[in-house]
């Protein structure tokens, strides 16, 4: 992240100086990652920020239609979009170690090359295009990704996971979060 932007001046949150509602979903974070990844920390400024974030993603996880690795390469793409540094890394390491992603579709998306699935290459092209378009794709292009093997439904999870990845993501620019060194193996020096 540059250090020509906005960087805000509050203070990353931890279990010691958390307030009770703060610390709810500080634990819950902790027990549901094994730690308290840094994005959190600073999220949780804001309650209702890290809630909403938590909520929508979960959902997505939950009821996205995706595959596991489906759904990282939309995360990742969307990070890349954004060009989020920390979530391009933590979702690197998911995609890894979690969904299993194949790593030459995971590299792929990172170095801005073709992607070898040709399913997983109309996801992420889609993705790429909902951001470009501002959720204003044209009938051709969502007929490229229909015709790939998803769905409308599809189209609405990846507004929801960019609507999840806009708050991640923004947050993460503003607070030059830092990468926890779990994920710092996939950090990727130009984003």
């Amino acid at each position: 992240m540059s250090n020509e932007t906005f960087h805000i001046g509050l203070e990353p949150v931890t279990l010691s100086n958390a307030d009770e509602q703060q610390n709810q979903i500080l634990e819950k974070a902790k027990k549901a990652n094994g730690m308290i990844p840094n994005m959190y920390k600073n999220m949780v400024n804001l309650p209702g920020l890290q809630d909403t974030y938590d909520t929508g993603y979960a959902h997505f996880r939950q009821s996205s239609g995706f595959t596991p690795a489906e759904q990282e390469v939309v995360f990742l793409t969307s990070s890349i979009e954004n060009g989020c540094g920390y979530c391009t890394a933590a979702h690197s390491y998911l995609a890894d170690e979690v969904s299993k992603t194949p790593v030459e579709v995971t590299n792929a998306i990172r170095e801005g090359k073709q992607i070898p699935n040709t399913k997983l290459r109309a996801l992420s092209e889609f993705t790429k295009v909902m951001h470009e378009t501002r959720g204003n794709p044209s009938p051709q292009q969502a007929q490229v990704f229909l015709d790939a093997g998803y769905t409308e439904k599809n189209i609405l999870a990846i507004i929801l996971a960019m609507a999840v990845k806009t708050i991640s993501n923004y947050s993460n620019h503003i607070f030059h979060t830092e990468i926890d060194e779990a994920f710092s193996g996939r950090k990727l020096e130009n984003v």
